[in-house]
């Protein structure tokens, strides 16, 4: 059959566009449909305004810093408008670039909803980015779906009161009470942002620790880094009801009993599949009950010619990740030479708190599965806090298997860490040997030169049975 297209590609987020693009230099004639926002939510409601925003957060603890090397600055009030404002001319700046890489790569671009009618057959209906445009059917050899995720919101009581990391970039006002709800990712970074910029925070999280799923060491010292930062935490606790009171301002009861008064409830308590009204019941694409889309080691899903990558597959859900996948995608697809490779196994990831944490590879619970465990860890006081006067102190780890001596895992806390473990992770994903490390000279002084000068063991981790 003959078709519109060799390759339509469902949103134009960070793994759309690179799908869409390397297609498209493959020779494919390729399309994509975006209903909302040129880029995706890492540039629009994401990674890229929640760094600018980290980094605002960041220059009132500078001021207070620099008394100790002798300056006499005073630290002002932050203009959250300004803020805002600022942010929004650089992500319209991003809009504008997506747009036209995509239009160089010779790439068709459609603004609108685009629902899938049967493997080879979409709907492009009006969106919001264009609501008078009118409907269309266009037809696709091959369709690929990289719409992402959105916010989970809990069914309690009041919870049409809070907001969502979406709504939270366009506040017209910082509020001056912020009740944070969630200890992942999203959590932690506003939490670090609205308290840096001069909010008072409350941090509501059901574990007993933050960021579940990261080493435990590293969880621990970024508790500790939450307390110093001034961030209220409420641990193994969650919301249960939400009430507006007569000033507009809220009540959040927790199930422990406790009431917490505050101007903003901001929910982050994970995302799921932006799945709903694609047509992939219609279309007969499988998925699991939390949205996600079923695909195989080629991200191919139950109808042969309808993939999917990124946050929709609910794996990695990291914007590197969904790059990766829509590259080797491509190159699958459409190019002459076997695909290009990333090892997935090896993904740093990065949290940007006030400080920041990093990790790469396997945490000291995940290594001991393989066997026994060589352990090195340092803490210590930065530079720059020797003459600040801050009481924060920077945490350090390596995970050794101990029968190869590899570096299996690296997790850092500290001022630069996702700079540093960007680095390592070309370590651990090569598979160096502790020795390799130890035999490395280091930039001093720098904080980073503790990596390749840990010689002393912490301990020995044995074999867990689980």
């Amino acid at each position: 059959m003959s078709y519109d297209f060799d390759l339509f590609v469902i949103g134009a987020g960070s793994g759309g566009v690179r799908c869409a693009r390397i297609a498209a230099g493959h020779g494919a004639r390729v399309a994509v449909a975006e209903s909302r926002h040129w880029g995706g939510t890492c540039v629009n409601l994401g990674c890229v305004p929640k760094k600018l925003m980290v980094q605002a957060s960041d220059y009132g603890d500078w001021v207070e810093d620099s008394h100790g090397f002798g300056w006499n600055t005073r630290r002002g009030h932050n203009d959250w408008a300004e803020l805002i404002a600022a942010k929004d001319r650089e992500i319209t700046r991003l809009n504008g670039i997506y747009v036209s890489m995509l239009e160089k790569a010779g790439v068709s671009l459609f603004t609108g909803h685009a629902t899938i009618e049967d493997a080879h057959t979409l709907r492009i209906d009006p969106s919001p980015l264009a609501p008078h445009a009118a409907p269309r059917r266009v037809t696709a050899a091959r369709i690929v779906i990289a719409v992402g995720s959105t916010p989970t919101m809990p069914a309690i009581d009041g919870i049409g009161h809070a907001i969502s990391s979406d709504q939270a970039f366009h506040l017209k006002e910082r509020p001056a009470r912020v009740c944070m709800v969630g200890g992942g990712y999203i959590g932690v970074e506003f939490a670090g942002i609205f308290r840096g910029l001069g909010s008072e925070v409350d941090l509501v999280y059901r574990q007993q620790l933050p960021l579940r799923g990261f080493d435990s060491d590293l969880r621990h010292a970024l508790h500790d880094a939450i307390d110093l930062r001034g961030i209220r935490q409420h641990v193994g606790a969650s919301p249960t009801s939400i009430d507006r009171l007569a000033d507009d301002s809220f009540v959040v009861t927790l199930d422990n009993g406790a009431r917490i008064e505050t101007d903003c409830v901001f929910f982050a308590t994970g995302r799921h599949p932006k799945v709903a009204s694609l047509g992939l019941i219609q279309a007969g694409v499988a998925t699991q009950e939390n949205g996600r889309i079923i695909v195989d080691e080629n991200g191919e899903t139950s109808i042969p010619g309808i993939y999917a990558i990124g946050d929709v597959t609910n794996r990695l859900n990291l914007t590197p990740v969904a790059i990766a996948e829509g590259h080797m995608l491509a190159d699958r697809l459409f190019g002459n030479e076997p695909p290009r490779q990333w090892s997935f196994a090896t993904t740093p990831k990065a949290v940007f708190f006030t400080p920041a944490l990093a990790s790469v590879g396997l945490t000291e619970t995940e290594a001991a599965h393989n066997g026994d465990v060589d352990i090195y860890i340092s803490r210590f006081r930065p530079m720059r806090n020797t003459l600040s006067g801050r009481a924060q102190r920077t945490f350090m780890k390596l995970v050794v298997d101990q029968a190869s001596q590899t570096v299996v895992g690296a997790h850092m806390l500290g001022d630069d860490a996702p700079e540093i473990m960007q680095g390592l992770a070309i370590a651990v994903t090569a598979g160096l040997k502790k020795g390799d490390w130890d035999r490395t000279i280091g930039i001093h002084p720098s904080a980073a030169e503790e990596f390749v000068t840990m010689r002393t063991r912490t301990r020995v981790t044995p074999r867990s049975a689980e």
